[in-house]
């Protein structure tokens, strides 16, 4: 039986039941898509975690306050003290492979002007913070550099904070109120959005030792501290880490953390939960497969006298499996199809509906569910091709199934 007989033979077949092709073929279109849309999600996701981390800096450490645990809680008992402005100049004085090293600390309130009022973020620091977190102003300028022990009362505001208290008018010289403070505007950040958590169009950013002060704090949030590049990280690592002992009498009381190590962190979390979403969704490839053994069956049941024909007229077994397979693989490969150009267009609509998220088609993915619709398909329609390979031409012809 020549090919083209072998695809005319299983396309008529299937076009002959339409109702029955059709769902066939939008259960496995279904779980083609399933599997390619939630492929799709994690990428996009693990895309938007390194993108959001590039921000931060490849050659940035950070210093927490108290040791913490993988689990990210700190361990009962580790004794943890302050991270003190003190600790942020000798990491700068003393660490050759530190550039600069920035301290921050963190706190949230009120803030007022004219009437009008909205609870932001406050976050402290120095100068050197708008080059450490790679900010820029809109308009004014940023903390004035000097001994960051004392600060001027002045804030920046950012963006979207700026817009919603003043409402068009120009905020520099102004003076608003956080808290039982007033402080005067001398900048405003450019927008730059949600970066690693923290939204920096809806805070405001004064000297670091006003913030300690505003919320009555001791010990900084975090100290930022720039490597002179992105391979002298490990060495700036060893040498903070050496700094921090020495003032902290020998213990580690401290957590660095790194742009590497986060990632890597994040990643292996995000690919695990992908890795989750594709198993669950291609089940219900599995279920799709099971689909097409049902149809495979009931097909050599309607066609046991069809068999016998063409084993009567020479067919050998062979090519009794190869018509059968035929259909199955015609069913999973246009389900496949159907499914994968359905997945695209979603990933498309999604990734034009939601900017932030850098959502695309990945072609990984696409050739891979293409290759499990089809193996799943051929695998599930092996036992009734072979069953209507092994029938007996007598038999077959007087309707016995054997």
């Amino acid at each position: 039986m020549r090919r083209a007989d072998l695809i005319h033979l299983a396309w008529e077949t299937l076009t002959l039941h339409r109702l029955r092709t059709g769902l066939t073929l939008a259960a496995i279109a279904i779980g083609v898509m399933a599997v390619l849309m939630l492929t799709s999600l994690g990428d996009a996701a693990k895309a938007y975690v390194v993108r959001e981390f590039a921000g931060v800096g490849s050659n940035l450490v950070i210093v927490i306050p108290g040791r913490i645990e993988t689990t990210g809680m700190p361990i009962p008992g580790g004794g943890t003290r302050d991270l003190t402005l003190e600790d942020a100049a000798a990491i700068e004085r003393q660490s050759p492979a530190i550039r600069r090293a920035a301290p921050m600390s963190l706190g949230s309130g009120p803030i007022a002007y004219g009437g009008r009022s909205r609870d932001i973020r406050v976050i402290g620091s120095t100068s050197i913070f708008i080059d450490v977190r790679k900010l820029a102003l809109s308009t004014g300028q940023f903390l004035p550099p000097g001994d960051p022990h004392v600060g001027d009362r002045v804030v920046v505001l950012g963006e979207k904070v700026a817009r919603e208290l003043f409402q068009g008018e120009n905020p520099l010289g102004k003076l608003v109120r956080i808290g039982d403070w007033r402080l005067r505007v001398i900048g405003v950040l450019a927008p730059k959005g949600i970066s690693i958590g923290i939204d920096y169009d809806d805070l405001v950013i004064v000297p670091v030792s006003v913030g300690l002060k505003m919320f009555d704090q001791s010990s900084l949030f975090r100290v930022l501290a720039e490597a002179v590049a992105p391979e002298a990280v490990p060495i700036a690592q060893r040498q903070l880490r050496a700094v921090l002992m020495q003032r902290h009498e020998n213990q580690e009381d401290f957590t660095l953390m790194t742009q590497d190590a986060m990632l890597k962190t994040f990643g292996a979390v995000i690919d695990a939960l992908t890795a989750g979403l594709a198993g669950i969704a291609a089940i219900s490839l599995a279920v799709a497969g099971i689909g097409i053994m049902n149809v495979m069956l009931v097909s050599v049941s309607e066609r046991t006298r069809e068999v016998g024909l063409l084993k009567a007229l020479g067919a050998r077994r062979r090519q009794i499996l190869e018509v059968f397979l035929a259909e199955a693989l015609m069913l999973s490969g246009g389900g496949a199809a159907i499914g994968i150009g359905g997945g695209v267009i979603a990933v498309l609509i999604a990734a034009a509906v939601w900017t932030f998220i850098p959502l695309k088609p990945n072609p990984g993915w696409i050739l891979l569910v293409l290759a499990l619709a089809i193996v799943a398909g051929v695998s599930f329609g092996l036992m009734p091709a072979r069953r209507a390979a092994r029938l007996h031409a007598a038999d077959a012809l007087r309707g016995k199934q054997g």
